[in-house]
């Protein structure tokens, strides 16, 4: 369209499709109306022609004025039709409600798909964004569903009009992210106090997304049922425990898509998103775990590995359980068989206790230990770290001073005046230390790993005896390995490893902690010995 967009024009072009026409028109929303211009007609018919036809031309130009970064601090990202289609096809092959409730309406989407599929069903969108909410509204009416819908602008979570009346609810969208650092303290105790009542714990580090959950549970009634599409956190993450449960209990879970970030589920961001299907208070004794990694493979949520309730129950972290739907190959193991996983040693205080070459050199050689400190030292040693000489050294002093020399001991008091002096003594990592100045490196790990990046993780020989901070993994063997199973173990992780078997956080950081890492699967002592060259 040959026309310059701004957020007054969408505005006047939600308008002129009849946005008023929707019931719910609120005094924000009116307010922002009160400069509002006539939109050509030709525009508007262009415009319903192609709402029409499935598009949606008002929700691209709001996602297009309005930057991801912007959009961001609502958790407004906009889903792929595609996966639209996929959830509501879902929806369809269940009982028809008599009404669909969208939590976070956005520009309507999943509410226009909705009133194709189910003919007659009350469409009731909620939105906070009252810009948004008036897009939605544009965009009914213009595909001739004013007369069954509704546009409430507000927060899902203080909404007390969408309490069940008696009637089959589909509830169905993409709940907004937000991180807990832009969630105010009072909607906090909020969760807390919310999930207390249902005998569960929150935690305040929660996302958005997590209330989103919780309030559904609310106000939810038994024969309900939803498809929702969230960041895919929750299956791992601690705070997503509360999901979890819910998913569990009164939610009714019966089935999980994992999207890999490759699909771009969420166009703003590289993340992995999880479809999550329920209907409320049932138990299913199997829940249907699915990963896919293109949209393509995406035309139902039928398929995939069906895992028992009590294996659910048992698990902490549920991603592990999309991974491997065809079963374990042939003559592999977990990594976790053969090695402990251990994130290194926080120092607290990194300025102080890494040395560079000629920093701390009054600090005898034996208390400086050569250490891997920054990420890129273990992706340039490219599969072995051979030369440690161009590593910094961390301060590793013993708990008991007394073992030291007198000439050691002068230097380490020089040392720790200066630390004091700092308040290094007064950090969160030292109060907690037995002794606030040791440190306590781990012994060096034979394979050292990054754990958290835009890529692969990077799996590295340790010849160097090199000991490493918590920006690094150590692989520990149970038992001891030969240098040739060592060898064939990193050769296998250096290949046969992505991001998708790790959590891809919004931003495209893909992070694996220790046991996840534990849980990758690699060839078996058998075959690593007979791999290795």
């Amino acid at each position: 369209m040959s026309i310059e967009w701004t957020e007054s024009r969408l505005l006047d072009a939600a308008l002129g499709l009849g946005a008023r026409d929707v019931l719910g028109w609120s005094a924000a929303e009116e307010k922002l109306a009160r400069d509002a211009q006539i939109v050509p007609s030709n525009l508007l018919d262009q415009l319903r022609d192609q709402i029409r036809a499935g598009d949606d031309p008002l929700g691209e130009v709001f996602a297009g004025l309005r930057g991801p970064e912007t959009r961001r601090e609502l958790g407004a990202t906009y889903t792929p039709l595609r996966i639209v289609d996929a959830m509501l096809a879902w929806a369809v092959e269940q009982e028809a409600p008599a009404r669909v409730i969208d939590p976070g309406a956005g520009s309507g989407r999943f509410l226009l798909r909705a009133g194709r599929c189910f003919k007659g069903a009350e469409l009731v969108g909620v939105e906070i964004d009252p810009l948004a909410a008036a897009v939605a509204r544009g965009n009914l009416s213009a595909a001739g569903l004013q007369h069954c819908s509704r546009v409430v602008l507000g927060d899902y979570r203080a909404d007390n009009h969408l309490n069940g009346d008696g009637s089959r609810s589909l509830f169905v969208g993409n709940p907004p992210y937000v991180r807990h650092h832009l969630i105010e303290p009072g909607w906090k105790e909020w969760l807390v106090a919310r999930a207390r009542d249902l005998s569960l714990s929150a935690s305040q580090l929660a996302g958005l997304h997590v209330y989103f959950f919780l309030v559904t549970v609310l106000r939810a009634q038994p024969g309900d049922f939803g498809v929702f599409i969230t960041a895919a956190e929750w299956l791992d993450v601690n705070y997503g425990a509360l999901v979890r449960e819910l998913f569990l209990g009164k939610l009714g879970g019966e089935g999980i898509v994992v999207i890999e970030p490759t699909a771009r589920p969420f166009p703003d961001v590289a993340t992995t998103a999880a479809i999550t299907v329920f209907h409320v208070a049932r138990r299913p004794t199997s829940i249907r775990f699915r990963r896919v990694s293109r949209l393509e493979d995406l035309d139902n949520l039928g398929g995939g590995r069906l895992v028992r309730r009590e294996r659910l129950e048992s698990e902490r972290r549920w991603s592990r359980l999309t991974y491997n739907a065809r079963g374990r190959p042939d003559g592999f193991v977990e990594l976790g068989e053969l090695c402990r996983v251990h994130r290194g040693q926080v120092t607290g205080a990194n300025k102080v206790w890494i040395a560079d070459h000629k920093a701390n050199c009054e600090l005898p050689d034996a208390l400086l230990f050569p250490s891997v400190t920054k990420a890129r030292e273990l992706i340039a040693a490219v599969g072995a770290l051979s030369d440690a000489s161009k590593l910094r050294r961390v301060v590793d002093l013993p708990e008991d001073l007394d073992t030291l020399d007198s000439c050691e001991r002068r230097a380490v008091d020089r040392f720790l005046r200066r630390a004091k002096r700092l308040g290094v003594h007064k950090g969160y990592i030292a109060r907690h230390r037995r002794a606030w100045w040791s440190v306590k490196l781990r012994q060096p790990a034979p394979i050292l790993a990054t754990y958290m990046a835009r890529r692969a993780p990077a799996f590295v020989r340790n010849l160097a005896s090199a000991r490493h901070i918590n920006i690094a993994h150590g692989l520990y063997p149970r038992e001891p390995l030969t240098e040739r199973a060592l060898s064939g173990l990193v050769n296998h992780l250096a290949v046969g490893i992505s991001v998708i078997d790790g959590r891809t956080y919004a931003g495209g950081l893909t992070k694996f902690e220790p046991r996840e890492m534990e849980r990758l699967f690699v060839p078996g002592l058998d075959v690593l010995e007979a791999a290795a060259v």
